[in-house]
């Protein structure tokens, strides 16, 4: 039997939210979870479709004025998270997450839905939302911005936080918030990876929508890392592949 179950407050703790759904003891586990009881008065949706009792995909979104992407989206909902477990694939699942978005938004007279896509790891990929319509409505770097309209509204955009990345020189600067259970474990490997290469490590939480809006340096919001006022990743990373990368940078920036 398929059935989406629509999670909310008071059933959170029993159905968890799919992720990291076996380590429900783990630091960034409870971090989400205290992050999403804030959010659902904020708007927030999160649907779980299982097949015979299991797990088979989920769908995160919220109405663009709370969105924790940096995105001016005010209009639209904006999908967070979208992920269908790859067995599961091709059974329609996807669809009717994305159903559920789509009513909703339409029920609350929104003009749309949004969704931050990139072909690398931790964010959706465009290729399903093309096929149900959306189109290209704005890029940065490896970020691309998808959208469905229903409305007439001003298609929305990335906000151009970039040049807060060259503010932050001196270093390793981070951005964090709770939006994702594996962000916790990411700033431990961080901070390890960095005292091992002796470099300062500065942590700066994006602990609401406002600030996340306001000062993430890449659209995803929800972990992005800065060495020495450049780029270095979005993603979480274990504490060898910072070691790595952090190294590549030094040298490059060195030579």
């Amino acid at each position: 039997m398929v059935e989406i179950i629509h999670v909310n407050e008071q059933n959170v703790e029993d159905s968890g939210f799919f992720c990291m759904r076996s380590k429900p003891k783990n630091a960034g586990y409870q971090k989400k979870l205290s992050w999403l009881k804030e959010r659902f008065t904020e708007g927030l949706s999160l649907k779980i479709i299982q097949e015979d009792g299991k797990h088979r995909g989920f769908i995160e979104y919220i109405p663009g004025t709370h969105t924790w992407r940096a995105i001016n989206a005010k209009k639209y909902m904006v999908i967070h998270c979208f992920w269908v477990v790859g067995k599961s694939k091709g059974k329609g699942y996807g669809s009717m997450l994305l159903d559920e978005c789509i009513k909703e938004a339409k029920t609350l007279g929104l003009s749309g839905i949004a969704v931050t896509t990139s072909n690398k790891t931790w964010l959706p990929d465009k290729l399903f939302f093309e096929r149900k319509g959306f189109t290209l409505v704005d890029k940065m770097a490896e970020f691309e911005l998808m959208a469905y309209h229903f409305g007439d509204d001003k298609a929305p955009h990335f906000y151009n936080w970039q040049e807060t990345a060259r503010q932050y020189r001196n270093g390793i600067t981070a951005f964090t918030s709770h939006q994702c259970p594996f962000t916790h474990d990411a700033e431990m490997n961080l901070k390890e990876a960095a005292q091992e290469l002796h470099i300062d490590v500065q942590m700066i939480e994006l602990d609401s929508y406002q600030k996340l809006q306001q000062q993430s340096p890449t659209p995803f919001g929800v972990f992005t890392v800065i060495y020495n006022g450049e780029f270095l990743t979005y993603h979480p990373e274990t504490k060898n592949n910072f070691l790595k990368l952090l190294t590549k940078k030094r040298l490059k920036q060195e030579s």
